[in-house]
């Protein structure tokens, strides 16, 4: 047959048999890299020119070929039982390949473990891109071979691999930039997937199935399996089991269209995709095949199931006012991308490759640790997120142009202190198959639990009963199809459908001096998961040293919701993300105090040193920054109510107008300049001095890249309060040079230090100055002329460490204004359930130290005044004359004694001479 006349014969069939319609697809394989043979570049085809390509035939004269469509068809003595008319050996070896899996698909939930022997297109695929046969060997060549032996006749070709087979690329195949897929295909879209309702309400995020047809809707034009008067444009294959439609290699790809679009934009290498490779146009959130990438066709990504992509197209990652980036020429080319390329067109690609590199999970590009060659080999075990977002998020102009407004993460993360990004089991895992039976907490084994596309994680993988798996992952916080650039989660104003309106310039934390601070969560954190604490009743609250009874997830996208109360279903505050880790939600905790269970300190590469401040490990923060609302404000026995457990553990004499404290990251503390007795400047740094008891704050206020101003928390480079840009150091725990990961010094330093974390929100001058500076503090006597009682301290006995009144972790406290009460020592520091005991501090240098609360302190505590109301009489020992015998007195050193102490010893046991 004359060799143009076969190529029209394949070509026709392949235009009726494809059902595309766009003019940028012509199936046209004589221009495209599929073109074998021996035909020079730049020829002349009906529809285009021969490319350049690198594996091709030799001149007819030396065994090669000027045939095109040979090397995978013939008309006569095709292999028998495979079609359409195929010249070639396909691989048929028993369970062959090595399938995909992962915890988040849902497939493996439904139809158990994918299929290891190739079914479909994707096995006539693999009969050249595993690389197990040569691209060569053929049945059949101008009327020799036999198709009851395959393969048996050799074209001579050029840029092949060994032996003839599909060569493994610029960087190696298992670099994830070659098309040698190997039988390895754990790193390769998953193929074989049956697509059906089940699927699609198992997983939350794929495209609405017609109710009749059962395979995904469209008026029969993006995804089924074809049929009379249903011709889509992504074919499922029959393949599955009674005929049921399945995901195979020519769902996405048709082997025979050209590669480049013929429009007014390059799009450059289309790997023969039937749709767009990348975006053509903004994303509106409702499905346009002429514009969005191929991969909406399937995965809408609303967050809430549908066929729209309400949640991506308003995301940073997609938003074409926010990610207007551009790849540099080498990102562009390692990546086959057209030049200059902007983030946003790239899309799904930016982070995500249908064919990657080998250790990846859920096909993300560069998702594994670093190696010797770039891009990045994979390989067992090391896989690793992080390294996907460090393409972009490292502060460098290697992959993109101008970084200028990406945050530099990567950097905060080599810093001295960091959370333990790196981990070399990696097993934070999303998805999975786990109940409430056995989780404790979630759903994730449901018909309808979509889970995966929430990104939740079992509680052991977080690290319950088994702490080794505590590590960080990005997406442990960051839902990066979510996130979006604006200051408050919901977007510039309350209804989520203008969200795609200009990004914020100040970043995403909202600190401004004229505004009230709040603990609402950025954009950074939408659609994130997290976890909200249930503890007992307001009214009557729990003891300070009792845990949580239960937490209740918060997950999923807002979508078009206009709320962010506490009470959503959905993440509405940083707080509940930091909580899923940072409490016995994340881990076990048996509430045993100095020691426990708890995850140890130091225990991971770039965590603060076991030791510091006294601290060998971590505290639960959901016991500690609970806010209970009867606790709120200033009043007479708030906290230690009569009857209530606390009586317990802090004895009636120490309880005199005292109450809980906190810092309002989980809630206001509904302390008023009024109720705190402050007149004239307020003791706090903009924006904390607006609004006092009603601001909130969150985590990273005091938790992130360490800050070199000395009034103010905002990180270096993002401008002020006053002026916020967004150019600079990020926001956000990520790492530090401060123990803590705090933005400040925290760590054995006393009030001379001007980088101390608590000056950056607090005024220094209130606490660390000779001059008395009016009230601005609740620590103030009234009555004798003393005035400022910080300030007369310092007069009086110098500079000042804030652990010697204050508890050493300052999250929450059993007392009123964070202060410790050696008078009143309880099972907080190992003294046993209910105790109340006395620590014996014998001379003016003797302090106390006890984790995780006690940090050379020295105060003590008789009776807790009202705001601006304190004495001296309200301090010092218990056994001063007028309140009783004490018992069961404890050394600094731990150790018991009983001491009655009277007369002047009351205060000398703490000062010598008392100020």
């Amino acid at each position: 047959m004359n060799k143009w006349l076969l190529v029209a014969f394949f070509l026709a069939c392949a235009i009726v048999g494809s059902g595309l319609a766009f003019a940028a697809r012509v199936s046209d394989v004589r221009a495209t890299l599929h073109n074998f043979s021996n035909a020079p570049a730049g020829s002349a085809t009906p529809t285009g020119t021969v490319p350049a390509r690198t594996v091709m035939s030799t001149s007819n004269a030396t065994g090669g070929t000027d045939q095109v469509c040979v090397f995978c068809h013939t008309p006569h003595g095709a292999s028998a039982g495979i079609t359409p008319l195929w010249n070639r050996k396909v691989n048929a070896t028993a369970n062959a390949y090595t399938a995909y899996t992962s915890s988040s698909l849902d497939a493996e939930a439904i139809q158990g473990a994918l299929s290891k022997n190739a079914n479909g297109s994707s096995k006539l695929c693999l009969s050249c891109h595993d690389g197990s046969l040569a691209i060569s060997s053929v049945n059949v060549l101008n009327g020799a071979g036999s198709p009851t032996t395959p393969g048996t006749v050799t074209i001579n070709m050029t840029g092949t691999g060994a032996g003839g087979t599909m060569p493994p690329g610029s960087y190696g195949e298992t670099t994830g930039f070659t098309r040698k897929l190997g039988v390895d295909l754990t790193n390769d879209h998953p193929i074989s997937v049956t697509f059906n309702s089940t699927l699609a309400d198992r997983d939350g995020e794929l495209r609405a199935l017609d109710s009749v047809q059962k395979y995904p809707a469209g008026t029969g034009t993006v995804i089924g399996v074809r049929s009379s008067g249903y011709k889509p444009k992504l074919p499922l294959e029959p393949t599955g089991p009674l005929g049921a439609g399945q995901i195979q290699c020519a769902t996405c790809h048709d082997p025979h269209i050209r590669e480049s679009n013929a429009g007014a934009v390059d799009y450059g290498n289309e790997k023969f995709l039937r749709l767009n490779r990348f975006q053509a146009a903004a994303a509106t959130g409702i499905y346009n095949q002429a514009n969005d990438i191929i991969c909406l066709s399937c995965h809408t990504k609303s967050g809430i199931g549908g066929t729209s992509n309400t949640s991506w197209a308003y995301s940073v990652h997609a938003n074409n006012q926010v990610t207007t980036q551009t790849y540099t020429t080498a990102g562009a080319n390692l990546r086959q991308f057209p030049a200059s390329l902007p983030v946003w067109q790239a899309a799904c690609l930016n982070c995500h490759d249908t064919h990657t590199v080998s250790g990846a999970r859920r096909l993300l590009r560069e998702g594994t640790n670093p190696g010797v060659a770039s891009p990045k080999p994979g390989g067992a075990g090391t896989s690793a997120i992080e390294e996907t977002c460090y393409q972009c998020h490292d502060g460098t102009v290697t992959v993109l142009n101008s970084v200028a407004t990406v945050p530099n993460i990567k950097t905060d993360f080599s810093l001295l202190r960091h959370m333990p990004i790196a981990n070399a089991t990696e097993t934070h895992d999303i998805g999975g198959n786990f109940t409430i039976g056995s989780d404790g907490y979630n759903e994730c084994a449901s018909t309808t639990n979509g889970c995966g596309k929430d990104f939740i994680e079992s509680r052991a993988k977080l690290g319950v009963s088994a702490l080794t798996n505590r590590h960080a992952e990005c997406t442990d916080c960051h839902n990066p199809h979510r996130v979006v650039k604006f200051q408050d989660f919901r977007g510039p104003s309350a209804a989520y459908g203008t969200i795609s309106g200009a990004p914020d310039a100040s970043g995403t934390h909202p600190h401004q001096s004229t505004t009230n601070h709040s603990n609402i969560a950025s954009g950074v954190l939408r659609g994130a998961w997290g976890v909200e604490p249930v503890y007992g009743a307001a009214t009557n609250p729990a003891s300070f040293h009792t845990l949580p009874s239960s937490y209740t997830v918060k997950r999923g996208d807002p979508a078009t919701s206009a709320t962010a109360n506490v009470f959503d279903t959905y993440v509405t505050r940083e707080y509940q993300i930091c909580l899923k880790c940072h409490s016995d939600f994340g881990y076990s905790d048996n509430n045993v105090y100095p020691s426990g269970n708890r995850p140890a300190l130091g225990s991971f590469t770039g965590g603060t040193t076991s030791g510091t401040n006294g601290l060998t490990m971590y505290t639960n923060q959901a016991k500690e920054f609970q806010a209970p609302v009867g606790h709120r404000g200033e009043g007479i026995n708030k906290g230690n109510e009569a009857g209530s457990a606390d009586s317990i553990t802090a004895g009636a004499r120490f309880d005199a107008n005292n109450h809980r404290s906190w810092h309002p990251v989980m809630d206001i503390t509904n302390r008023t300049l009024v109720a705190r007795n402050i007149t004239g400047i307020t003791p706090w740094r903009t924006p904390w001095s607006n609004q006092v008891g009603s601001n909130t704050m969150y985590c990273s206020d005091c938790h992130g890249s360490n800050v070199t101003s000395t009034t103010s928390v905002r990180p270096d480079g993002n401008g002020t309060d006053a002026a916020p840009t967004e150019n600079g150091n990020p926001w956000g725990p990520h790492g530090s040079t401060n123990d803590f990961i705090l933005k400040g010094s925290w760590t054995d330093t006393k009030g001379s230090n001007v980088n101390l974390l608590c000056f950056k929100c607090h005024d220094n001058a209130v606490y660390s100055s000779r001059n008395d500076s009016g009230r601005r503090t609740g620590f103030y006597d009234g009555f004798t002329g003393k005035g400022n009682l910080h300030n007369y301290h310092v007069d009086r006995v110098g500079e000042l460490r804030c652990t010697w009144c204050h508890v050493a972790v300052p999250h929450g406290w059993k007392n009123r204004s964070l202060l410790v009460n050696l008078n009143d020592v309880g099972e907080e520091a190992g003294q046993g359930a209910g105790s109340s005991k006395e620590v014996a501090i014998n001379s003016s240098a003797g302090v106390y130290t006890q984790e995780p609360y006690y940090y050379k302190a020295k105060l003590k505590i008789v009776s807790f005044a009202a705001s601006g109301s304190w004495r001296d009489t309200n301090c010092g020992s218990v056994g001063k004359s007028g309140t009783g015998p004490t018992t069961g007195i404890i050394n600094s050193s731990g150790g018991s004694g009983n001491t009655n102490l009277t007369g002047k010893d009351w205060m000398t046991t703490t000062c010598d001479p008392p100020p």
